[in-house]
């Protein structure tokens, strides 16, 4: 099944969690897993046992600082949280970003956030959704594996579903350019950024963080193309320039 999702689990705690998420991802075909900045460092030895024979998982998992490193070669980015903590972003369920991941080409990773607490505010300020589930909104907790094992199905499912109907046409969208990858976005909002700051653009100080949230919602949400960022990043150059004659 073509388009696989990549997992990024962001700062994970447990060695255990990081095997048995790496299990549920091979029950269902997915073997791509990277993990940002895990609490316990890698490789770590508990991982191994838990992931019951999906060593190759684990063997070929990919270790980064940030999540920005993590999704910098990915165009299409889902944030999985049960709250939008102030980011606006188009939201979809888990049958929704499958569809999405099997229309649409390029890279697609999917964020989960440590056991404890989730995504921060700035993992998610990075997707270009939002993933939720409608669990119970009395007690919404489910586990790292729980999670993965729930998106990894309802990849799989899908596909299957969209196979068996002859639903996986090409569409208009899909004869254009794809989303740029996230690192082109990142270039595109720090060359924003660095223009608005000596203009004052980020004061009062004390609402910085929360402007350049709003900025980068803005910048992510339309899903710009490659060629649409270059365009956009010759523009704000050219407006660095000094006025000729």
């Amino acid at each position: 099944m073509a388009n696989k999702p990549i997992i990024v689990l962001v700062r994970p705690q447990l060695g255990e969690n990081i095997g048995k998420a790496a299990r549920a991802m091979l029950n269902f075909g997915i073997t791509e897993m990277r993990i940002v900045n895990p609490r316990d460092g890698w490789p770590n030895p508990s991982a191994g046992p838990a992931a019951a024979g999906a060593d190759i998982v684990l063997d070929q998992a990919k270790i980064f600082e940030t999540t920005a490193e993590a999704v910098a070669d990915c165009e299409h980015v889902y944030a999985t949280t049960v709250r939008k903590r102030g980011v606006t972003k188009p939201v979809v369920g888990a049958d929704g970003a499958a569809r999405l991941m099997h229309r649409h080409s390029g890279r697609h990773a999917v964020l989960f956030g440590r056991e404890a607490s989730g995504l921060e505010t700035e993992d998610v300020a990075l997707a270009r959704h939002i993933l939720t589930v409608p669990i119970n909104p009395e007690f919404g907790s489910l586990n790292l594996a729980q999670a993965v094992i729930l998106i990894a199905y309802e990849w799989s499912r899908i596909g299957r579903e969209m196979a068996e109907s002859d639903l996986v046409q090409p569409t208009a969208e899909d004869e254009t350019l794809p989303p740029a990858p996230q690192d082109d976005l990142e270039g595109l909002i720090a060359h924003l950024e660095g223009m608005l700051a000596p203009k004052g653009y980020f004061l009062p100080s004390d609402r910085e963080e929360a402007t350049k949230r709003t900025l980068r919602s803005v910048l992510t949400k339309p899903g710009w193309n490659h060629l649409e960022v270059r365009t956009l990043r010759g523009v704000l150059s050219s407006l660095a320039r000094p006025d000729k004659g």
